[in-house]
This record gives C-alpha cells, structure tokens and sequence, in this order.
C-alpha cells in the first residue's frame, strides 16, 4: 500500500465497470474482516469439538490477526512492485483455500496452520485491494469509494458476531470457515475477467523479506508471552524473557529498516505526532473491540449456557451501537476535529464496560458493551482521521498501510491479554475473571482517554480524509 497507489495521477480512461469492480473487492474485503468475529463467536463449540485448551483456542483468532496484520505492509509493497491485480487474484486464491483447510481441521496444528494461511491470503489481498480502488476511481468519486471501504471495517466486525452464531447454530462452525469457500471462488473467478492488467509502478526494488520476518516474529513472541502469562504468572523468566525477546527483534527490524535500501516501511513517519496518535488510537480501539467481544461471547455462551445464536441476536444491538457511534463521529469530526471525538468514545466506552464490571447478569453486560461500542465506533473514527489527516499526498499509502498493520496487531493483543485475565472463569463456574477482564478493559479505556488529549493533535481533518473514516 505504497504512497504511489493512492497519489499517482490515472492515464487511462475511466472504466465503466468500476462500480461493480468496487463491489467484488468489497464482498473479498468484507470476508476478511468478518473473519475475526465471525470465529470468536464460534470458539466455545471448536474447544470443546476439538478438545483445545484456552491458550491453543486464542491462538486461532491470535493466529490470523498476527499474519494479517504482521504483513500487511509485504502485501502492500509487493502490490507496487509485481501488480496489484496479480497480488489480488493470488491473496484471495490463499485466503480460500485456507478457509477450506481450516473448515476440514481435525485437530489444533491444522487448524492453527490454516488460520496463519488466512492471515497471508489476507494481508497479500487487502492492500492491493486498496490500491486498485484508488486507481480506478477519480476526484470526488475516489473519496466516496474510499467511504464506502472504510465502512466495511466496522460492519464486518459488528455482523460477524451474529452471522458466527447463525452458522454455529446451523451447520456447525465448520461453516464459519466454509462461507467463504463458494463466495472466494466466485469473486474470484469474476475479478480474473474483470480487473484491469497493469504493469508493475515504479523502479524495480527487492522486497524487505527480513524486515517482513522480525516484525512478526516480534509481535508473535509479545503475543505469545501475553498469552501464556495468565497461566505461567506475569513475572516469571518465562514471560518476561520472551518480551525481552520480542523488544531485541523490534531493536533489530528498526535497524534493518534504516540500512536496506527498500525498507518496508519509514519509521520516521511514527515521530509524527498526527500518526502516533492515530496508531495508538487504532491500537487500543481495536483491543478494546476485541476484548469485549471475546469477553461477552464467553460469558453469555460458557457461564450463562446460551447457544451462539441467542449470544449472536443478544450482539445485535452491540452491532448497531458501534455503526451508529461511527456515523455520528464521521458526521461531526470536520467541524469539531478528531482529539474531542477520541476523548469522548473512549470516555463511553470506559463507562460502557464498567458496567459489566460492576454488576453481573446478561442485561447489564449487553447493555454496558452495547455503550461501549458506540465509543468505540468513534474512536475508529478518530483513528483514521487522526493518522491520515495530516500526511503528504505521496505518504498516503504508507500511513494507511501503517494504521491497518496496527489495527490488526490491537485485534491479537486485546484478545491475548483479556484471555489470560479472564483465565479462571474461561476455565471454570466462577464469573470473578470476566469481572476483572472488564475492569481492565474499562480502565485501560479511561486512560487511554487522558492520554489522548496529550497525544492527538488538535488540528481538524482536511473534507478528502473524512472520506477514509471508519
């Protein structure tokens, strides 16, 4: 997701069948997002199917945000260099096969295997989704498009916890998996007759496979020292030595970064204030998603004994909490700017989630996550506005790369660090880890809260990057 994606001037004619090119991608888009809450509502029934213990079972949502997010910034540079139709029609091609792989999986290596799969089919086809997007669409019809596929982010989220319980419900998980099979295939074979060919953009340059490799063997070591915590304590050799060791290959991908000639991506864009602050409102919004869902969905299915498709229509409010939170943040972010509206949603959500930290019963927790989702919304919001407001037309590419990469790396920890906090009563009858996980989450909202109005800039977006809001 290169900055010539987004800023390079279009020499061919405008073709007619963008619209419905735009479609296609977005159905392909959409999967992808809905693959992180379509599972988690169905992670109860693979546990107890496969007999998976709770670190192995947050490994399969952990799995995918890992890879997808990990390489996203490969996915988007590979784009710029080989073609995106070729990285489209070839990430799409993994992601489906992989879903397959991992409908069929008997045991956890091969469902595991199939959602890193996932995550690479993923992270090649997003960015290069993107890219085609932003070079068949035009002006003020570019800006609309972009609108249209920020909104799938959020949608795909919401819908995947109610279609998950359907299809578990159903057909059984398997299905969560197999959807996207048929739907793959289809797209797939409509996108081969459809998108353009273009040659490759730009000079020739290698792609930075190292520096690809340490920044995800660095989130998987933090990941995985998170995960384990709950069980093998915070502070032991073990926990801390594999943090130490997810610190040392960042140390090593900074470096790698600064001497290869085409790196993946420009550290020097984190400096910014207006990208910092965005990355780390995306980071904690997407944690906090995350959390409450795999917090909920575990409390309403495991404690409470509902089946997915009650727990799924009990979300439905949560849905339509976080689409509209959203759309009131998008309508008033070029008046009021992005740090009131990072401020305000992550106040309501800090308020939302306390609710189910401070009271027990399944009215009080869809209530509170149903508020703390509208805030949610907003700080999404805020995210994007924030990080892409404020950049140079030829760093537009860069910067969203660098904001999707930290989306999906909130998605793995938020679930890693609720999981080991909510360990006991994910484990057992007692509802005290779901009251602390919601605490956490709360107070980890409230802070983060304050340190918005120290971190974003107080500087309005520009009317072109309101179209990118979520």
């Amino acid at each position: 997701m290169s900055a010539q994606a987004v800023d390079q001037p279009e020499t061919t004619a405008t073709d007619s069948r963008r619209w419905r090119m735009l479609a296609l991608l977005g159905i392909a888009q959409f999967m992808l997002i809905l693959d992180v809450t379509v599972v988690a509502i169905a992670l109860p029934h693979i546990g107890t199917d496969l007999a998976l213990q709770r670190d192995t079972l947050t490994w399969v949502v952990s799995a995918y945000t890992l890879m997808f997010g990990g390489l996203m910034l490969l996915g988007g540079r590979a784009a710029d260099l080989f073609g995106s139709r070729r990285v489209v029609l070839l990430g799409l091609l993994v992601f489906t096969v992989a879903s397959l792989v991992t409908g069929l999986a008997a045991d956890a290596a091969m469902l595991i295997g199939g959602r890193v799969a996932q995550g690479v089919g993923a992270a090649m086809l997003s960015p290069a989704a993107l890219s085609v997007v932003t070079r068949i669409f035009h002006g003020q019809e570019r800006n609309k498009a972009l609108g249209i596929w920020s909104a799938l982010g959020g949608g795909g989220s919401a819908i995947g916890v109610l279609l998950g319980g359907v299809l578990t419900a159903g057909p059984g998980w398997q299905w969560v998996f197999y959807i996207n099979v048929p739907i793959g295939l289809i797209v797939l074979a409509v996108l081969a007759r459809m998108l353009p060919a273009e040659l490759p953009q730009g000079t020739r340059a290698r792609l930075d496979v190292p520096g690809a490799i340490l920044v995800t063997a660095a989130t998987g070591a933090a990941i995985y020292a998170l995960i384990n915590a709950g069980d093998r304590g915070w502070l032991t050799a073990a926990t801390l030595g594999t943090l130490a060791g997810a610190v040392i290959l960042y140390a090593l991908f900074a470096v790698v970064q600064r001497t290869v000639r085409s790196p993946l991506m420009d550290l020097r864009l984190l400096t910014r204030r207006s990208v910092a602050g965005g990355t780390f409102l995306i980071l904690v919004a997407t944690a906090l998603m995350i959390a409450v869902f795999f917090l909920g969905s575990f409390y309403l299915q495991h404690h409470k004994g509902y089946g997915p498709l009650r727990t799924g229509l009990l979300f439905l409010p949560v849905a339509v909490a976080t689409i509209i939170g959203a759309h009131v943040a998008g309508q008033v972010v070029g008046r009021i700017g992005a740090r009131p509206i990072a401020m305000t949603g992550l106040t309501i959500a800090a308020l939302g989630t306390a609710v189910p930290a401070l009271g027990t019963g399944p009215a009080l927790v869809v209530t509170g996550i149903s508020v703390g989702a509208a805030g949610i919304g907003a700080a999404f919001v805020a995210a994007s506005t924030t990080a892409l407001g404020h950049v140079a037309h030829h760093e537009a590419g860069i910067a969203s790369g660098l904001l999707s990469t930290f989306h999906e790396f909130g998605a793995a920890l938020g679930a890693a660090v609720v999981s080991s906090i909510a360990a006991a009563s994910i484990a057992g009858s007692s509802s005290t880890g779901f009251t602390r996980g919601f605490t956490f989450a709360a107070i980890v909202a409230a802070v983060s809260a304050v340190l918005a109005l120290l971190i974003v800039p107080t500087l309005k977006p520009s009317a072109d990057v309101q179209a990118h809001a979520h």
